[in-house]
């Protein structure tokens, strides 16, 4: 019990550490430098402001010094990435090749953050989610497969968007054609359009180093289950930007998959 207790607030810290990878990475600015400040009145934080959870309760979700409001995303990144450590701790107890694999999936949650708040999937931290998920193996054969499984998904999801980027371009262009006038002849008057972004196919080599050939299917399909709500909602709503960040639901559908990976498995084999 006092491990799992250990393992929870060591993910809390490291998940502190992960809210200033979230707010500064996005604005192209140092996660080292400066030190911790409030970006309302620019004081330097003290280091019981900075506490996992409890200072933000300490402090009623404001700043010490000028009283702005400090946003809940702080402590619920904090309780998910000790959530997170707890949960992988429990499953495999605690060893280095876990805790390699708790890493990669922290990166999938900042990825997860930075894409619903900017739409954007910061390379750098795409990098290391694949890498830790490469590495968070319990042999050198288990690190060489896990990789052979990243290759496999992410050349699969390049030639799945190409695929899909052509066949939705060629349908903008036979619509453009429809209006084409002798002023447009020789110009493009339609998008090129891309069916799915880069930092997606490089989310999914570390869906597939973190989870085999089956197991990944398995998330990818649970990934589209979990969106397709949201798409919905926002079509019914008539929302005028429909694009969803699909990120968050393949980190999402990897994670509890990796998490129940026996049954899973066991169910594949009973049934096929």
């Amino acid at each position: 019990m006092m491990e799992l207790f250990f393992a929870f607030v060591f993910g809390a810290v490291i998940g502190s550490f992960l809210n200033v990878i979230i707010l500064r990475i996005p604005r192209d600015e140092s996660i080292i430098f400066p030190s911790s400040h409030c970006y309302a009145c620019g004081n330097t934080l003290k280091p019981w402001h900075n506490i996992p959870l409890l200072s933000w309760l300490f402090l009623r979700g404001k700043c010490s010094y000028c009283s702005s409001k400090i946003s809940i995303q702080y402590p619920a990144i904090e309780f998910l990435s000790g959530l997170i450590f707890l949960i992988l701790a429990n499953k495999a107890g605690i060893n280095f090749p876990i805790f390699i694999v708790a890493l990669s999936f922290l990166m999938l949650l900042a990825l997860s953050m930075i894409d619903l708040k900017y739409k954007m999937v910061p390379d750098s931290l795409n990098l290391l989610a694949l890498t830790f998920a490469i590495f968070g193996a319990w042999s050198i054969s288990g690190i060489f497969l896990n990789l052979q499984n990243a290759l496999l998904f992410a050349g699969g999801f390049t030639l799945l968007r190409f695929a899909l980027s052509y066949m939705l371009t060629s349908s903008a262009h036979r619509q453009a054609q429809k209006t084409i006038t002798p002023w447009t002849k020789n110009y493009h008057t339609y998008p090129f359009i891309e069916a799915m972004g880069e930092g997606d196919i490089m989310v999914a080599a570390t869906m597939g180093a973190l989870l085999g050939l089956q197991l990944t299917l398995v998330a990818i399909f649970l990934s589209a289950v979990l969106a397709l709500p949201v798409m919905l909602l926002l079509k019914k709503n008539n929302e005028e930007d429909k694009s969803v960040p699909f990120v968050p639901f393949l980190a999402l559908a990897t994670f509890m998959v990796y998490v129940f990976d026996s049954p899973i498995l066991s169910y594949i084999e009973a049934n096929y």
